[in-house]
């Protein structure tokens, strides 16, 4: 009983210490990149190659055996999918297979932890409280990662409107498409830049503009960002003023806006409905209802 109590708080723990470095990759990725940035030309190269650190060496080799046991487990999951999942939410730096690991995990401290806590009501309630938790500690990872892509998506389509006045107003002022998003890069912040700023270094290393752009709109996946692209490319083809197409998409994804802003506001009193009916109107019909009710149960009682 008691080793199954240390497992199931190791492998817990395990699957939140996953959780945490997952959720916090990106943000010490930034500030390595940055630390190595400020740093450069300081540090005198080794000649001999750096050994690799103990973590990956301990950790490495379990993360895979996780991941490759999910694989087989669920052969409609592949690597290619979880990748996308991440790039979209922006975690580009974490690896597909430390994502499936802690799936993995998490699914397994579940299951030891819904054991430990059901096999002292009933074998039947630990059987129930494992597949739960176990349900759980598997759709944890997944649940927030979608939850970060998707509000990384809301964030990008909020910014894209003035991320294209600005491409706009400096390709019609007679810059180039590539000297525009260079400018756009230098006077916005959020995703949306980090993605143009990322498109604008492959095109300085010699893609063309189609494929960068075509990345770009896979990376995001939004309807707004598949029409601009669509557009950019077409009239590159053609030969027509991006000028104009510019001013055309920025009206199109302000009205779009515009228009998701004015959905989400007419769908707020039916979201209201379902707190108001289960906490508003019970108190409502106490505090009304129940000096009548009272007086009434007097009356009665008198006679």
């Amino acid at each position: 009983m008691q080793m199954l109590l240390f497992l199931g708080i190791l492998c817990l723990a395990g699957s939140v210490l996953a959780g945490a470095n997952l959720a916090t990759l990106p943000a010490r990725a930034r500030r390595d990149r940055i630390r190595a940035a400020a740093t450069y030309g300081n540090v005198r190269v080794k000649s001999e190659p750096e050994r690799t650190r103990f973590r990956e060496r301990a950790l490495g080799p379990f993360v895979a055996w996780l991941a490759q046991g999910m694989l087989r487990l669920n052969p409609r999951q592949n690597v290619e999918g979880v990748s996308k999942l991440l790039v979209s939410a922006g975690m580009r730096d974490t690896s597909p297979y430390t994502f499936l690991a802690a799936k993995a995990a998490g699914a397994v401290g579940g299951v030891l932890v819904g054991i430990l806590f059901g096999v002292a009501a009933s074998p039947g309630m630990a059987f129930l409280f494992a597949g739960v938790l176990g349900c759980i500690g598997y759709m944890l990872p997944a649940v927030v990662v979608r939850g970060r892509a998707r509000r990384r998506q809301e964030q990008i389509t909020a910014e894209l409107p003035d991320a294209l006045d600005l491409l706009a107003v400096s390709v019609e002022a007679g810059l180039g498409f590539d000297a525009a998003v260079s400018k756009l890069t230098q006077h916005m912040e959020g995703p949306l830049t980090r993605e143009f700023e990322l498109a604008l270094g492959e095109m300085r290393i010699g893609e063309s503009r189609s494929d960068a752009l075509k990345k770009l709109s896979d990376r995001i996946d939004t309807p707004g960002v598949t029409g601009f692209v669509r557009a950019i490319i077409q009239a590159d083809q053609l030969g027509t003023s991006l000028g104009r197409i510019l001013r055309v998409q920025a009206t199109d994804t302000r009205l779009k806006r515009q228009a998701a802003a004015e959905e989400k506001a007419m769908k707020a009193p039916i979201k209201m409905l379902i707190p108001t009916v289960i906490f508003i109107f019970p108190a409502m019909f106490i505090v009304v209802l129940g000096p009548a009710l009272i007086n009434i149960g007097k009356l009665f009682g008198g006679f």
